[in-house]
């Protein structure tokens, strides 16, 4: 697992090549020096282990020969009472005293910690003796010293006896522990070879996959430059994920070779127009003489119409007929505004304008029996909306809502703002639509006003308003349609956002 993810590692660098390098022979350095630092710390582990075996039994031999240093000296001085032979012996004893300190003192469930507490038990009552004899020496108390003296020697014997006992009982138990280590210390050096080994494979491995992933792309590059220069160009190049030099080269051919295809590809394809566009020029030409003579007659027919309806409202008025002049004035408005705004922005007050327009034609129609009503705020009369967004609304309402109906017709338009954006309404009292129908109008699969499209109608329905709102703005939520069913009305609302001007 290891391996694998130092490969990942090293197939992932986006670094240089060198890098690279730098890295995978650091990793490989790094990992010998570790080796070493751990074949160094054990044997130097083992080797502790080792001293510690022998410092137990020097320091056994160091507590009895301190011991046998007590004793003579105080022997010398019983028999010489000399100062020396006095200082001898203080020395002595402090020294034997510091060897004691080092033994255990306390009760514990092992054999030879017991025997070192009970050989610093026995020494402190053999030194209290010693003393009571070199002071009783001292005070020439010849029949105490006497007594004391061989006292001391007799505890004398029994502690030399527990020291050589324990000393020899540490030296068995060492000699078990010697060879147990030095059983683990092969071993050691064993694990150790293998690990250095371990370790030198290891960096042949990663040098051969870091390597390869080197030469294998160079190798791809260099067949596929080849199939290229023998006029190949639908090579693939295998897109190398590195981020050194070998992958910007990769990346670098395959975008060349893409450039080339394209351009090969243009280049034919423009041949291929040129020629055609050759065949066709003639028959272009004329096509678009009877396309300038169409467009020229679309324009002259609504132009034709707004100029007699103007020429028949100035008859009309010096005539006196002075309804006839308003209905003909609302005409012309109504043509004069489909003529101008329909590829143009306009605003919400004109749009009003059209809707009054329309509604007045059509009252004098049908003998003003639509009854129409506006609840408009002022202050967004001036805000910018695409053209014949209103007008049709209404004209749908009036066709498909309350054109049939035997009850009063009513029409009311409001706007007003709402906030985060202004809202128009067109409400009518008709027919009213099914939650199904308005479905089917809004997603487009049902279109009434394709029946609509002939005499009265401006053939511009309400898919056609979403439409034109949607290029506008940017969205396709701003048309919402409302109805309690049959009978109960429709109410057609239209969300204008607002936007920086």
């Amino acid at each position: 697992m290891k391996l694998k993810s130092l490969s990942k590692l090293v197939r992932r660098d986006n670094r240089s090549i060198q890098h690279k390098l730098l890295t995978i022979f650091s990793i490989a350095l790094v990992f010998i020096i570790g080796v070493n630092i751990a074949m160094f710390v054990n044997v130097n582990t083992m080797m502790n282990s080792l001293e510690r075996i022998y410092v137990s039994n020097l320091n056994l031999d160091e507590l009895l020969s301190s011991l046998g240093e007590v004793h003579n000296s105080m022997t010398e001085y019983l028999d010489t009472k000399s100062s020396d032979s006095l200082d001898r012996y203080y020395r002595a004893d402090q020294t034997f005293r510091q060897y004691l300190d080092m033994l255990n003192t306390k009760t514990v469930d092992d054999d030879m910690l017991m025997a070192e507490k009970n050989i610093y038990n026995l020494s402190q009552s053999y030194l209290k003796v010693v003393e009571e004899t070199v002071n009783a020496k001292r005070g020439r108390d010849v029949e105490k010293y006497s007594e004391r003296y061989e006292q001391a020697c007799s505890e004398y014997s029994v502690v030399e006896t527990f020291i050589y006992s324990l000393n020899n009982a540490r030296f068995r138990s060492n000699n078990r522990e010697y060879n147990v280590l030095l059983t683990s210390l092969k071993y050691i050096e064993l694990l150790n070879v293998g690990i250095l080994i371990a370790a030198t494979i290891l960096d042949i491995v990663l040098v051969y996959a870091f390597t390869g992933n080197i030469i294998r792309p160079l190798r791809n590059l260099s067949d596929a430059a080849k199939r290229v220069s023998e006029g190949d160009f639908d090579v693939e190049i295998e897109q190398s994920s590195e981020g050194d030099e070998i992958g910007i080269l990769s990346g670098t051919f395959a975008q060349m070779l893409k450039s080339i295809k394209d351009y090969v590809a243009k280049l034919s394809e423009s041949i291929r127009n040129e020629n055609a566009m050759k065949e066709k020029e003639l028959m272009m030409e004329s096509r678009v003489k009877d396309a300038q003579l169409k467009y020229l007659q679309a324009q002259i027919n609504p132009h034709f119409l707004f100029n007699t309806l103007n020429a028949g409202a100035q008859l009309a008025m010096l005539e006196g007929a002075d309804k006839t002049t308003v209905f003909i004035d609302n005409m012309a408005s109504f043509f004069r505004y489909n003529i101008k705004k329909l590829d143009e922005d306009t605003t919400i007050g004109e749009e009003l304008s059209l809707v009054d327009n329309y509604i007045y034609i059509l009252n004098v129609r049908f003998s003003g029996e639509i009854h129409y009503q506006k609840s408009v705020d002022e202050s967004i009369l001036g805000v910018k909306v695409p053209s014949m967004i209103l007008q049709p609304i209404v004209e749908n309402a009036v066709n498909y809502g309350i054109r049939d109906i035997d009850r009063e017709k009513m029409i009311e338009v409001s706007c007003s703002d709402a906030g985060d954006h202004y809202e128009l309404s067109v409400w009518d009292n008709g027919k009213g639509m099914s939650t199904e129908r308005i479905e089917e109008v809004l997603s487009g699969v049902y279109t009434p006003e394709k029946s609509a499209s002939g005499p009265g109608s401006n053939g511009i329905g309400i898919g056609n308003v979403c439409g034109r709102l949607e290029l506008y703005f940017g969205r396709s939520d701003l048309l919402d349609i409302k109805s309690d069913g049959e009978d109960s009305g429709t109410e057609v609302i239209i969300c204008i956002p607002k936007t920086e001007e």
